[in-house]
């Protein structure tokens, strides 16, 4: 690394390592003044309310890098401006692009961070935080969450129709009870009704089966099949059906009649639950999810269109007030979430294509920014 990138990168990692470690402190100090008193009243000691911000501050940090980050891109540039240095840096003959090459690379560093967190962390924060918040209370939910009971799992890409008593994740096996499925076989739609199923092998063994001919009418037809013991070799995987019972709990929760597009639905539950469903899901339940897939795939790189956003604001050269730069990352702020929302707002509206709609804000401020850098003097 030369000696000018290092120059520059502590010219930024400073002002960064400032703003994120100042409004954490001041989210977290703010926070405590406003629910200390929940927490008193659930009991919780010292320690639990340390672990509780810690589960929470990747969902803070996911809202909060691109906004520090041009924070501190803007002070840094301005400060290397008001100075004349990135202008003695260019007329040693270094471009632009070279002397923010290190930016560039900080911006895409945090964007694979916030993408790593978003889809690793954030999403089961709020089960977590509600975990600790009943920890100490003697009235907590003392259900098993490796414990599903009364579920339904659909899987139109296959034609399965799985109806569950009760599902153990927590065992080796995925022990299922009392299951009644919807399967076709060579032609014939068949009810496999099983008093207890396990996953073994790749492969699904059901004890203490009856197998009706689910196209003959009657209240209760005759099996076709009774065994104690039936191997099929169904593609349905327990993580899969795991993965389906936590996209339906995140979905009910937030977006059902909603069209909420703050769903914390991870990348992978939304292309599992697509491709299990590629012919049963309505038009606005359709738009909903590839709005939030493309939304979750664009909204990391918020932080390198933050960069190329900055550099203009702040490598134009003459003598400024630094706060210039925090008056312009505030309206620069404000647009882009403007525009964030309304692309979101006219994706599940079916205004826009979902990927349009994601992509907007990203795609309009990268191509400002990138015009903006080339006019730069």
């Amino acid at each position: 690394m030369r000696l000018l990138d290092r120059y520059l990168l502590r010219e930024l990692l400073i002002p960064l390592g400032y703003c994120l470690c100042g409004i954490l402190i001041i989210f977290i100090a703010f926070d405590l003044v406003f629910t200390l008193h929940v927490y008193q009243e659930n009991r919780l000691l010292f320690s639990d309310v340390a672990e509780l911000y810690l589960v929470k501050i990747p969902e803070i940090l996911v809202f909060l890098m691109p906004i520090v980050l041009l924070l501190a891109l803007l002070y840094a540039l301005t400060d290397l401006a008001r100075h004349h240095e990135i202008t003695a840096i260019r007329a040693a003959g270094v471009g632009l692009w070279r002397i923010c090459s290190p930016h560039l690379i900080v911006g895409f560093l945090l964007s694979l961070a916030v993408f790593a967190m978003n889809e690793l962390w954030v999403p089961d924060g709020t089960d977590k935080q509600a975990q600790i918040m009943n920890r100490r209370q003697g009235n907590r939910d003392p259900l098993d969450k490796n414990i599903v009971t009364n579920f339904v799992f659909q899987n139109s890409r296959d034609g399965h129709i799985w109806q569950v008593g009760r599902i153990d994740f927590g065992s080796p096996a995925c022990t299922m009870t009392a299951i009644k499925l919807l399967y076709t076989d060579g032609g014939t739609n068949l009810w496999l009704i099983a008093e207890r199923a396990e996953h073994t092998n790749d492969t699904w063994v059901f004890y203490n089966v009856d197998e009706y001919d689910a196209t003959k009418a009657g209240a209760q037809p005759d099996p076709v099949l009774q065994t104690n013991v039936l191997a099929k070799p169904f593609s349905e995987s327990p993580g899969q059906i795991k993965r389906e019972v936590k996209f339906a709990s995140r979905y009910n929760k937030r977006a059902i009649d909603s069209m909420d597009n703050s769903m914390e639905i991870p990348i992978a539950e939304i292309l599992d639950y697509l491709n299990l469903h590629p012919h049963d899901l309505s038009a606005q339940k359709k738009r909903l999810l590839y709005t939030q897939l493309y939304g979750r795939l664009a909204s990391p790189w918020t932080c390198l269109v933050v960069v190329l956003i900055a550099i203009p604001f702040g490598a134009a050269s003459g003598r400024r007030n630094v706060f210039v730069g925090v008056a312009g990352s505030i309206v620069i702020c404000f647009v882009y979430f403007v525009l964030l929302k309304l692309g979101l707002a006219m994706g599940t509206g079916g205004y826009l294509p979902p990927w349009v709609a994601a992509w907007l804000p990203n795609i309009s401020f990268g191509i400002a920014g990138f015009w903006m850098i080339l006019r730069v003097r």
